[in-house]
């Protein structure tokens, strides 16, 4: 199915957009899972409970990929969404810290699924040196550089302590991460060209705590 129209360069996609784009590829993939292989703008707007409009605005930043009168090919568009995200590449990645939301991370069944291999858990906790949690080997800490520039890896999860990842993410980037999947509540202060995906949990929580109870309040 041809796209309709020109797509946007990166640099001009709105943020909320592109946080957009996983939830159209995992709605997708629900509907191949159910043998639905055409769908229109408003159909998938029901199920997502996001209008319309906004999807088709959302996807004509990339070219459309619908054609008039039919809808969308279920199977085409997530593919599409895929190679934007750039799951049709291998993503390599490794968690620095193994404790419980490393570990929890390594067991996480979708990972590979979507392109993406976690090579190599890390910690400086002798005890847990040499295990293996879902078939991933914990490392040493002491051999995170090596094993970036050897394995050449571009991404990081790190689940460590406050007082660690800054200094840790830090060295990373010398040694070759271009983007941190950051679990620590912490922000990090690096170079522009490194992409941080923040994931504070307590914060969260307080999110959800001030909509309950701005909403008791009304």
């Amino acid at each position: 199915m041809a796209s309709s129209g020109k797509s946007s360069s990166a640099k001009d996609i709105s943020p909320a957009v592109i946080k957009r784009l996983p939830r159209y590829y995992r709605y997708l993939g629900e509907l191949m899972e159910n043998d639905i292989y055409r769908i229109s703008s408003k159909e998938l707007s029901q199920r997502m409970q996001v209008t319309a409009s906004q999807i088709r605005q959302d996807l004509n930043n990339f070219g459309g990929f619908g054609q008039q009168g039919y809808g969308y090919n279920v199977e085409y568009l997530r593919n599409e969404i895929g190679k934007i995200l750039g799951l049709d590449k291998e993503n390599n990645l490794i968690i620095v810290g193994a404790g419980n939301i490393g570990q929890a991370l390594a067991n996480h069944q979708q990972f590979s699924s979507n392109g993406f291999h976690i090579l190599g858990l890390f910690d400086v906790n002798p005890r847990l040196i040499g295990m293996t949690v879902h078939g991933i080997e914990i490392f040493d800490i002491d051999t995170l550089e090596d094993f970036i520039k050897t394995h050449d890896i571009k991404i990081a999860a790190l689940t460590l302590p406050k007082s660690m990842a800054p200094d840790i993410a830090k060295d990373m980037v010398k040694w070759g991460i271009k983007a941190f999947w950051n679990f620590a509540p912490v922000d990090l202060n690096l170079p522009s060209s490194v992409t941080v995906e923040n994931v504070h949990l307590a914060e969260s929580l307080m999110t959800l705590s001030y909509r309950i109870h701005s909403l008791e309040e009304e």
